[in-house]
């Protein structure tokens, strides 16, 4: 071959290559916009293609983050073994004044909460060596075994309950130092205020079979302390307490929530606005301490959707309709409060429950707390208390909060909150009500009746048995107060009275009738609370007030009542306190010798 032909040939392979280089090219620009295979699927095309068939399949709706419903973790309650009784040793020592441990044991057990908001220090600690076993001492494999270091710090819970003798306890692992069921913070109460001291587990117990609510792991435990400050070098027997799994990070994780959202727990708080209090973090005027007496802040740290959810919740132009649709979950609200109404825990008007929020939803969940104080009419009676009467029963019970007095205003939330209610009392039948009783009292009569329980017991064998055997009735009878509750007028507050041209005038807030029916007040002053020395008395008062003349100097009581067409009454929110005791619809006041009024503070 010519010279001219080899190069030739050259030119051509070249050329030729060139071309299918190209060609190349340009097959992979042509499927560049095809669509791409799905990882597992053997690069097979996911494009609608017509000729494709498919396997019919159903698929959940599409749901939004806010107002999602809430589920617990059924499967966290199989792990353990709750039914019975867990024993504890604790040894107590002196630490160090850089932890704040510096203290002994009768320091701990002897301040309240009070106290120490008084002399504005936070609460004292002691190390712990907290060791879990039986009845014969530590058991191998278990928390503690085989140590001698402390493990945790030590120091009372709660606020009320700290006046008692018998104190509750905060045991707090330090890190690294091992985990008690996945919980490094052990709350011990010991419920004296509740004489059958099972109230909190049973209710807790119930929460796991209502699948609307979340609840709380829980177990009995006996504890026993050897107090190393006071030179002991043995176990007192401390008695029965109630563990309730501590509400906070780890809590929310464990149970299926994010641990990063926000948490409140709610100290003193009815959903207004207080926009004195509660602020930005980041605000000039923020003060924590404040915040924190109405909202004790356990999460997230940013209140931004906080204060816009208050905004709009005390804007009365935003309807109900879209406050539960966004900032609240209906479901959640009716069951917790169908729960609360059932077993007639009252003391959750403003406090005992925690507010959550996930980080991504605009929605606040209210999550169970502190349930010592439910089904307690029968024991109040018998220890003369008065506590659980007048407006304190049934849905009235609410009407200060004005999240739930929003919500009782809603007709689609009376009509959820209907459906939990009578979910949840076919669900506490007297069956297993009483079931659950013989099985608590089987474990914790045992205690009452002995040291040191048994000194500060505040029923006697009789009356444990009358109180225990009634619980369902009570339920029974809580239905029935439900059932009621809408035909009467909801209650107010009564006004500080005003002086004006030798006159005093008389005042009070407007009832709310759910059935708009004409409404009728009654007003009396008197001398004393009991109202047998009265000075001035009207009833069938149309307007919201009335006017007597002044006085003389001294103190007075003021009640006002209202009644509906029906002939439904209903007490004022006010109430005066003394010997302990409530007196309903009461307020009282003192008329100064220059004319002023002065209201008392102890409502």
């Amino acid at each position: 071959m010519t010279w001219w032909n080899r190069r030739s040939a050259k030119a051509i392979t070249a050329l030729v290559k060139r071309i299918a280089a190209l060609m190349a090219i340009l097959t992979v620009l042509s499927c560049a916009g095809c669509a791409t295979s799905t990882p597992g699927e053997s690069g097979q095309s996911q494009s609608s293609d017509s000729s494709q068939t498919h396997e019919q399949v159903k698929k959940s709706a599409e749901q939004s983050i806010d107002g999602a419903h809430l589920r617990d973790n059924e499967s966290l309650y199989k792990v353990y073994d709750d039914s019975g009784v867990e024993t504890m040793y604790l040894t107590v020592s002196r630490g160090n004044s850089s932890e704040g441990t510096d203290h002994s044991w009768s320091e701990i057990n002897q301040y309240s909460a009070d106290d120490y908001t008084a002399m504005g220090v936070e609460r004292y600690k002691v190390n712990g060596l907290l060791q879990v076993g039986d009845e014969q001492g530590p058991v191998s494999g278990e928390l503690g075994f085989g140590e001698s270091a402390p493990n945790a710090t030590v120091q009372i819970r709660g606020q009320s309950s700290s006046k008692f003798q018998q104190k509750n306890y905060k045991i707090e692992l330090k890190s690294g130092k091992g985990k008690w069921r996945g919980q490094r913070t052990i709350a011990l109460n010991k419920h004296v205020n509740d004489g059958l001291r099972f109230r909190n587990k049973m209710a807790y117990d119930l929460i796991k079979g209502i699948d609307q609510m979340m609840g709380l792991r829980t177990q009995f435990v006996h504890l026993y302390v050897k107090d190393e400050t006071s030179g002991s070098d043995s176990f007192d027997d401390y008695g029965l307490y109630t563990q309730v799994e501590q509400l906070n990070k780890t809590a929310l994780q464990a149970h299926g929530l994010d641990k990063n959202g926000q948490l409140y727990k709610v100290n003193d708080f009815e959903f207004y606005r207080d926009e004195d209090v509660i602020k930005l973090a980041d605000d000039p005027d923020y003060d924590q301490t404040k915040f924190e007496k109405k909202l004790e802040i356990k999460g997230d740290n940013d209140h931004t959707k906080l204060i816009a959810m208050l905004n709009d919740l005390n804007d009365y132009s935003v309807p109900m309709s879209e406050i539960l649709g966004k900032y609240f979950d209906t479901e959640n609200i009716a069951y917790w409060m169908a729960f609360q109404l059932l077993t007639g825990n009252i003391d959750t008007q403003n406090r005992n429950v925690y507010l959550y929020s996930p980080t991504n939803s605009h929605t606040f969940y209210l999550l169970d707390w502190d349930n010592d104080g439910m089904l307690m009419r029968k024991e109040y009676e018998i220890r003369q208390r008065a506590d659980g009467q007048s407006w304190e029963n049934g849905i009235s019970n609410y009407w200060g909060n004005i999240l739930l007095r929003r919500c009782l205003q809603t007709k689609s939330f009376r009509t959820a909150l209907d459906k939990a209610v009578n979910d949840e009392y076919k669900y506490m039948s007297a069956g297993r009500i009483n079931s659950m009783v013989r099985q608590y009292r089987s474990i914790v009569e045992p205690y009452v009746q002995k040291m040191p329980d048994s000194m500060h017991e505040p029923l006697t064998s009789s009356q444990y048995d009358t109180v225990a055997d009634q619980l369902h009735s009570e339920i029974e009878q809580n239905y029935q107060t439900y059932q009621t509750g809408f035909n009467k007028p909801m209650p107010f507050y009564i006004g500080k009275p005003t002086p004006a041209n030798g006159k005093l005038r008389l005042n009070w807030d407007v009832a709310y009738d759910f059935n708009d029916e004409d409404l009728r007040y009654a007003v009396t002053v008197s001398k004393d609370y009991a109202g047998d020395d009265v000075v001035f008395s009207q009833r069938d008062v149309v307007l919201p007030e009335a006017v007597m003349d002044m006085p003389d100097e001294g103190q007075y009581f003021i009640k006002v009542s209202v009644s509906n067409a029906s002939g439904y009454t209903q007490d004022a929110f006010d109430h005066y306190i003394t010997d302990g005791n409530k007196i309903y619809g009461t307020k009282c006041f003192y008329v100064k010798a220059d004319g002023s009024i002065v209201e008392d503070a102890n409502e």
